[in-house]
Order: C-alpha cells, then sequence, then structure tokens
C-alpha cells in the first residue's frame, strides 16, 4: 500500500507542470532516483530481498517459483537455494536475460524441461547442487554460451548423455562428484576444451573397458595443465580402491582384443554371406546410401539426417592408443633387425674361433718337428757357428 502510494505521489509531483518549473536540478534527479527504487521494491517478489543487481528468495520455503516478470533488467544475481522447489516450467527464466549467476542447490528438482536457460546467454554460473535430478536432457543448457562454471553434484546421474556439454566450450569448472556414474563417455567430455578442473569423487565408479577411453581423455586434460579428484574404482574387486589415474594403461589391452571380437561378431551377425556391412554414416530421410555427396546439390539438410540402421559402427581409438600400436609396431621392427645382428655376430664369432682353434692345432704340430731338426745338427758346424 505504503510503495503503491508513494509511486503514485512521485508520478503526479512529476508530471505536474506548475511544480515542475519550479523544481531544482537536484531535488529533480532526487525524485528520479526515488521513483526508481518504488518501481523496484513493487517487482521484487514478496518474499524475496532484492537490489539493483541481486534477488535474494534463499531459505524462504517457496514451493514454486515466484514471479519474476518484472525484475529490472539490471538484475545479475538470483539466488533460490535451500527452498523446496520440485519443478520449472519452461519460461521460468524468460526475461532475465541479464543474468550472470543462479543458484538453486538443495530443492527437490527432479526433472527440468529441455532449454530451460536459453534465454540467460550472459550466464557464468549455474549450481544445480543437491536435488533430486536421475536424468538431464541434452538439450537442457542449450544457449549458455557463456558458462564458465557448472555444478550438478550431489544428485542421482547415473549418466552424462552425448550433446549435453556440447555448447559449453567455455566451461572452466565442471562438479558431477556424489552421483551415481559408473562410467562416462569420451565423445561428452571433447567439447570441454578449456576445461580446468573436474570433480569426479564419490561415484561408483567401474574401472572396465567402459571407463578406458575416458581415462585417455583424463589423462591428456591432466597433461594440458588441468586438475581432477580422486576417481576410485569400486569394481572389479582387484582395482577396488584404487584410483584410475594410477592404474597402468597396459591393464586395459584386452579391451582391444574385444572389441575386436565383438566387432567381428556384429559383423558376421548383421552382414551378408560374406559378413561385412557398411561402415555407419549419416544420410538423407529418402534412403541415401550415407556416403560422401559428389555436389553441393546433394548436401542434405541437418534436419534430415537419420543414422543409417543396417551398418557396423566403427570402434573409436583415442589418439594415444593408435601412437601407442605404432610405437609398437616401429620397436618390434627395431627389435627384430638388432636380433638378426646379434645371431650374424654370434655366427661369425663361431666361425672364427673355429678357424683359431685349428690354426693353433696344426701351430702345435709344428713345433716338435722343428725341434728335433735342430737337435739332429752336426756338432762340428754347431762348433764352427759358436767360435764365429
Amino acid at each position: 500500500m505504503y510503495n503503491h502510494f508513494t509511486g503514485r505521489l512521485v508520478s503526479a509531483l512529476l508530471t505536474s507542470e506548475p511544480f515542475s518549473l519550479h523544481l531544482s536540478p537536484v531535488l529533480l534527479c532526487l525524485l528520479c532516483v526515488l521513483s526508481s527504487l518504488v518501481d523496484l521494491t513493487t517487482a521484487c517478489p514478496p518474499t524475496c530481498l532484492c537490489n539493483a543487481t541481486d534477488i535474494d528468495c534463499s531459505g524462504r520455503g517457496l514451493l514454486s517459483m515466484p514471479t519474476l516478470t518484472h525484475l529490472p533488467v539490471t538484475a545479475r544475481t538470483l539466488l533460490l537455494p535451500n527452498n523446496h522447489l520440485s519443478s520449472l516450467g519452461p519460461g521460468s527464466f524468460a526475461n532475465l536475460t541479464s543474468l550472470e549467476r543462479l543458484d538453486l542447490s538443495n530443492n527437490y528438482l527432479d526433472d527440468l524441461p529441455p532449454a530451460l536457460f536459453k534465454d540467460l546467454g550472459n550466464l557464468s554460473d549455474l549450481t544445480l547442487h543437491n536435488n533430486s535430478l536421475r536424468a538431464l536432457d541434452r538439450d537442457l543448457f542449450h544457449g549458455l554460451v557463456g558458462l564458465r562454471k557448472l555444478d550438478v553434484s550431489l544428485n542421482g546421474l547415473s549418466d552424462i548423455p552425448l550433446g549435453l556439454l556440447d555448447e559449453l566450450q567455455g566451461l572452466t569448472w565442471l562438479s558431477v562428484a556424489g552421483n551415481r556414474l559408473h562410467a562416462l563417455e569420451r565423445a561428452a567430455f571433447e567439447p570441454l576444451a578449456n576445461l580446468q578442473y573436474l570433480q569426479l569423487g564419490a561415484n561408483p565408479w567401474e574401472c572396465d573397458c567402459n571407463l578406458r577411453d575416458f581415462k585417455h581423455w583424463m589423462e591428456w586434460l591432466l597433461y594440458r595443465g588441468g586438475k581432477v579428484d580422486g576417481v576410485e574404482c569400486t569394481l572389479p574387486k582387484d582395482l577396488r580402491g584404487r584410483d584410475i589415474r594410477g592404474v597402468p594403461v597396459e591393464m586395459f589391452n584386452y579391451c582391444l582384443q574385444l572389441d575386436d571380437e565383438n566387432g567381428r561378431g556384429g559383423a558376421t551377425r548383421s552382414g551378408g554371406k560374406d559378413g561385412s556391412s557398411p561402415p555407419c554414416g549419416r544420410t538423407t530421410g529418402s534412403g541415401g546410401t550415407g556416403g560422401a555427396p559428389t555436389s553441393e546439390s546433394e548436401v542434405p539438410a541437418a534436419g534430415d539426417l537419420v543414422p543409417v540402421p543396417d551398418c557396423v559402427r566403427r570402434r573409436y581409438q583415442p589418439v594415444s592408443v593408435r601412437r601407442a600400436i605404432g610405437t609398437v609396431v616401429i620397436a618390434g621392427v627395431v627389435c627384430g633387425i638388432v636380433c638378426i645382428m646379434m645371431v650374424g655376430a654370434a655366427a661369425y664369432g663361431c666361425i672364427y674361433a673355429s678357424l683359431m682353434a685349428k690354426y693353433q692345432r696344426e701351430l702345435k704340430k709344428r713345433q716338435p718337428l722343428m725341434g728335433d731338426g735342430e737337435g739332429d745338427a752336426d756338432p762340428e758346424d754347431k762348433q764352427i757357428s759358436s767360435v764365429a
């Protein structure tokens, strides 16, 4: 009542011509500031605290989102933690285009609609910590091109879907700790080229072949200066309690053999008489071959791309694995050449030793004969030689 009356009074004073002609510039500025403050207080939700840049609705026992349609465009921070929110509508943040920080932690959110934050292009900090999220739609973070920090820890997430993080290329801090994650897809995290810190702890990690490719990506992140907290294995039993970062990559060598066997078996089952099928590609809805287009007119539209059903999906090999295979091949060739050289040297040594032994035997046979010849010489010759 007071705010409404004050607003009408200020508006009347400003629009009254006789009164406005006698106002000093200082008083006029004061009335303008008062009018803006009145507008701010009337736009602020009744249960929240507001100023020019911050809206604080934390710990208010809210069961649903407060009305935010008349908030000022200068709002930078919206705090909604420690409430009882269980769902959010698709347009909950439609008019908050200048928002930079959004905190929805410690609520009961269990399902968020796709593209919920599409209007928050300036958002840099999003916190969804300690909710009841079991799954995330792959388009949930659509439009968050400026996001730098994302916290989805302490939820019930069992998977990070492919495409969820594709638009978050500027993300530098990410936490998925305290969920139900057993494994992660490397391809889901590869768009995060600027990531510096990753929290993965307190998850039931299964350190098997499903986590191998992600381990390679994590090693790449550490190599370029990033930080990752502990990834403690729960399975298999022989690795329980160990950090996967300390598990030698050689322990995953059997995965390559399993992939090869599974690939051959899948090709035999899905292929023709020779057990071969075309590799998986993308084709148009009219049933194209999925190969490369021969002209620009044959390039299909983005909405018409569908996967080829009868194909064999090629196994992805990380760059580090491909380089390791090449290194093994080169090392094998070098070792083979060295072994051949060693065999040749040993054969040469044996031949040389046998020749020297033969020479020594012949030399020993000749020495007694030379000694006998000297003993049979004429005594007179020996005397002449001694006198000489």
